[in-house]
């Protein structure tokens, strides 16, 4: 069981949908046409820069990007101002490009399965953890922003 502990983090999660979603791109049912290249690649490489802003941050504020760790401060300022959940937004953006990228419609719904998951597996406990560190300032943070976006 330690073994598969070890891989609950949410790039393995992403990996497997990314790789689920391209399978799927296989199916002949295109819906996204010749311009899904450039918006597929356009929201993988948004993805990307909003996960290295939000990381760079939380590297700055020295507290951690592992979940399940305990968080060393509250980041509420430039990217985390507009979510409580950059990192994990980023990797939806990721997602949804691979999607539109590989022309995939029957993967889209894997997006919101995605996302799911990433609150159940982490956001609620990272929730939790950061209520339990910075109390009302978490409230307060919480209470005018949002989870996702």
């Amino acid at each position: 069981m330690n073994a598969l502990k070890a891989l609950d983090y949410p790039p393995i999660w992403l990996a497997g949908f990314a790789v689920l979603a391209w399978a799927l791109g296989a199916v002949p049912l295109r819906l996204f046409g010749p311009s899904g290249g450039t918006v597929g690649a356009g929201l993988i490489g948004a993805g990307l820069l909003l996960m290295l802003a939000a990381a760079a941050q939380m590297l700055l504020a020295r507290t951690t990007i592992i979940p399940h760790r305990e968080p060393g401060a509250l980041v509420t300022g430039g990217v985390f101002r507009l979510s409580r959940n950059p990192i994990y937004l980023a990797d939806a953006l990721v997602l949804a490009g691979v999607i539109v990228l590989r022309d995939a419609p029957l993967a889209v719904p894997l997006l919101p399965l995605f996302m799911a998951v990433i609150q159940k597996r982490f956001i609620f406990g990272e929730e939790a953890r950061l209520r339990a560190a910075f109390g009302p300032d978490f409230a307060d943070y919480a209470a005018r922003t949002r989870r996702w976006l």
